[in-house]
Parts: C-alpha cells; structure tokens; sequence
C-alpha cells in the first residue's frame, strides 16, 4: 500500500482537465522512442501504478483500457514522470509487443516534416520507415514497391545485394563496401519488416549469443 498511499498524494498535485483526463506519453525505455499518446484519469492511474501496467481511459469507448488485455501487447511501467505544470505523464515502459493497433511499434510512423539540415539517422526510426511503407503504401516509393512484388521479389534483392558486399569486400574497396553494405541493411530490413520479425527480435537473438559465447570463454579459462 505503500506505493498507492504515495500516488494519493503526487495525484493530489496533478492537474487533470474538465474531463478529469491528463495525457500520458508513452516511451521504449530501452529505445527511448515515443510509442504513443493516450490519457489517464485518477482510476487509470492507481490500475498503473498497482499492476505496474499502463491502463488508459478510453475516450471513444467511455471505459478504463489496459494496455495488452486484449492484444497480449502490455506495456510493464519503469517509471512515471510529471512535467514542470504536472499537467502532463510522461510513461517509461518495457513493451511486450506493437504499442500501436496498426501493428507498428510506435502510433508515430508518418513523417510530415523533416529538417534537411537538423535531421539524423537511427535505425530504429528506419525500421519504423519502412513497416510504415507496408501498412501504409505510399504511391512512387521503392520500399512499397518491394512489399507489392512480395516475398521473392524481396529475397532476391537480399541475395544480389550480398553477392555486391562480397565483390566490393574482396577487392578491398571501403567506400564501396559501406555503400553496399548499407544497401544490403536496407534490404534486410525490408525483409525483417515482410517476415513479421521486430527489431527486438533480433536483439534478443543477439543477447542470448553474447551469454552463449562468454559461457564458452570462461569454460576454455577453466
């Protein structure tokens, strides 16, 4: 009760609006990207904090949400913060799944605006890109092209596109190999997005070889 007694009184300085909501937005803890947008009021918010769960209210249904009931895909809360007003949430969570009903990680795919000058890159808003491309198809774009020829179409740029890593690798041209490694990624990518495979898929798979390849060190130690 320890952690209810103490929300009792941060709830008591929060400043929720006419409707009794206040927006909550919700962020990868690891990744640190925003997943989405969606409003708590004083019942959600206790729900939260005592099953360490995001449970929204639901303004077009009229009725507490949590996160994954239905889906599978809960939300575990790291932490709960206020801004200076404290009249706004911002949720650190560990995600089980898609955070948005389209499928995506993230609710925010469509970009409508990006800086040429401001901009930077980071793979994780690649990955976002390209699964926005197939849930959303956008007419003249390569990677909608790509997912309406389908799966063979898609493997087939894989494998032209190892074979040019290979040549540029072996005839020892850097320039060419970042170029065309970034091309097979990008390929890759477009693969991972087809085949239903997350990016957290893969991080796990990598996670679970780092543990298998130090066991092996200690064990040649030993």
């Amino acid at each position: 009760m320890e952690n209810l007694d103490q929300l009792q009184f941060d709830l008591d300085g929060l400043k929720f609006d006419e409707n009794g909501l206040i927006p909550a937005i919700i962020a990868d803890a690891k990744t640190k990207s925003v997943l989405t947008l969606a409003y708590m009021n004083r019942d959600s918010l206790k729900i939260s904090v005592e099953k360490e769960l995001t449970c929204f209210w639901s303004r077009s249904r009229g009725e507490l949400w949590l996160k994954g009931e239905t889906s599978g895909c809960y939300q575990h809360i790291v932490s709960i913060t206020a801004d200076c007003d404290r009249d706004a949430l911002l949720v650190m969570v560990e995600k089980d799944g898609p955070a948005c009903h389209t499928g995506s990680d993230s609710c925010f795919t469509q970009t409508l605006y990006t800086s040429r000058e401001r901009s930077f890159f980071d793979y994780e808003g690649l990955y976002e890109l390209i699964k926005g491309r197939k849930l959303d198809k956008k007419e003249g774009s390569y990677t909608t092209y790509l997912f309406e020829k389908g799966l063979d179409k898609i493997l087939k740029k894989v494998g032209e596109e190892s074979t040019e890593v290979i040549i540029a690798a072996k005839a020892e041209d850097k320039p060419e190999t970042v170029y065309e490694i970034s091309d097979l990624i990008y390929h890759l990518t477009v693969l991972m997005v087809e085949a239903g495979i997350s990016l957290e898929d893969i991080r796990s798979e990598l996670a679970s070889r780092h543990v298998i390849d130090k066991k092996v060190k200690q064990e040649k130690m030993t």
